[in-house]
């Protein structure tokens, strides 16, 4: 966030951000996102008032499953209608959750657990 570097923030459709604090004082500005995080910009940034157009952009509601295609979106295939070699889910006879015996947890594509508490992201840091 330096000055002349063009915008950055509140760039989609229908948002828009507000000063919460007077910029006299410092030469950091306060202002709210549309996320609620607050965060301070130098003085010097430009910016345009008021709100990005097309506020009904993310109502609005798609006709057809072409759609969603011309928009660069993939259909989403469950693995289990998948065969043996695409995904942990797939194969077996009929509608068959299980991989053998005992069944199998639910997984992603590459093996690794999606539920039962798995942990997925950094261990959070001991105080």
């Amino acid at each position: 966030m330096r000055p002349g570097q063009g915008g950055k923030l509140v760039r989609a459709a229908g948002t828009s951000a507000k000063i919460l604090k007077d910029p006299t004082a410092s030469r950091f500005v306060t202002v709210k996102l549309p996320s609620g995080v607050e965060k301070e910009i130098d003085t010097r940034c430009k910016a345009t008032i008021g709100q990005v157009s097309n506020p009904s952009h993310g109502t609005r509601k798609l006709r057809k499953a072409g759609q969603s295609r011309w928009l660069g979106r993939r259909p989403v295939v469950r693995g289990v209608a998948m065969n043996p070699v695409d995904h942990p889910h797939g194969g077996g006879e009929g509608r068959s959750k299980s991989s053998g015996k005992f069944g199998r947890t639910s997984v992603s594509p590459w093996g690794k657990p999606t539920k039962s508490g798995y942990k997925t992201g950094p261990l959070k840091r001991r105080k």
